[in-house]
């Protein structure tokens, strides 16, 4: 076969032929399209990195986490709620057949399920197209799951009793003595159930504010009053009235432990 000048034949094709060695190109041929790594690429990364840090750290400083009360393992009547980017599977739990007997397949399989087709995506459209309408499959699947987010976490803020979250939450101050024999043997394990274990409230109400009289209470703890039980026949005489003078003992504080100005 005849060769051209300036080519060379290589198997059955023709490539040409070059005398300087191949070397790598310096980034200096394409001004304005590529930079070195270090310092230009690097410090750039580094200042950008600087100016978000410091823009949160702001944020931290100028917004600190809205801490509630000291976590009470005995407040039944506590309702805990989560972050807002989990008020969907929060509120999917709530749904008849992903709670009670079906908690398991509320928080387990249905999550399972989504995860598992997020990660069979790949296979599942495997089309060469890339524009989203062409994707019937992959883009159904997308909007159905970001409706549905959207959708449950509206419907679980929107229904929500925030009223009762602030309140349930909120740092009260008290007088009260844990390590009192009366709390420990008799209120620990019959009042803060429903009262909370601050007696502050929970399913029941705030007995710290309550400001009852001793006999009150008692008559409260013997007959019961609307959705409370009678102690009558579970606390003798002795320890009812020891729970109706500690419970008229109680008031609010300050940090300090000095009682609030009524």
């Amino acid at each position: 076969m005849h060769r051209g000048k300036g080519m060379k034949f290589v198997g059955d094709s023709r490539i040409k032929s070059y005398e300087k060695p191949k070397l790598n190109r310096d980034y200096s041929e394409f001004p304005g399209k590529t930079e070195s790594f270090w310092p230009d690429f690097l410090l750039k990364e580094w200042m950008t990195g600087a100016v978000f840090l410091v823009a949160y750290l702001c944020l931290t400083v100028a917004h600190p986490s809205p801490l509630e009360r000291v976590a009470d393992p005995s407040d039944t009547g506590y309702t805990p709620l989560p972050d807002w980017y989990f008020l969907f599977l929060y509120q999917i739990l709530k749904y008849t057949y992903a709670s009670g007997p079906f908690n398991t397949f509320g928080a387990i399989v249905m999550p399972g399920i989504a995860f598992g087709a997020l990660m069979l995506a790949p296979w599942l459209d495997r089309g060469p197209e890339r524009k989203w309408t062409k994707r019937p499959l992959a883009s159904g699947f997308m909007l159905l799951a970001v409706a549905i987010i959207f959708y449950t976490t509206w419907e679980s803020s929107y229904y929500h009793d925030w009223k009762q979250q602030a309140q349930q939450g909120k740092i009260v101050f008290t007088n009260l003595d844990k390590k009192d024999p009366t709390y420990e043997k008799i209120i620990k394990s019959n009042c803060t159930s429903c009262h909370g274990g601050e007696l502050t409230g929970g399913s029941g109400p705030n007995l710290v504010k309550s400001q009852l009289p001793a006999e009150g209470v008692k008559g409260f703890v013997e007959n019961g009053s609307g959705a409370m039980p009678s102690f009558k026949d579970t606390l003798t005489k002795e320890q009812i009235d020891e729970v109706s003078k500690f419970i008229e003992g109680l008031e609010e504080t300050d940090e300090n432990g000095k009682p609030l100005k009524k």
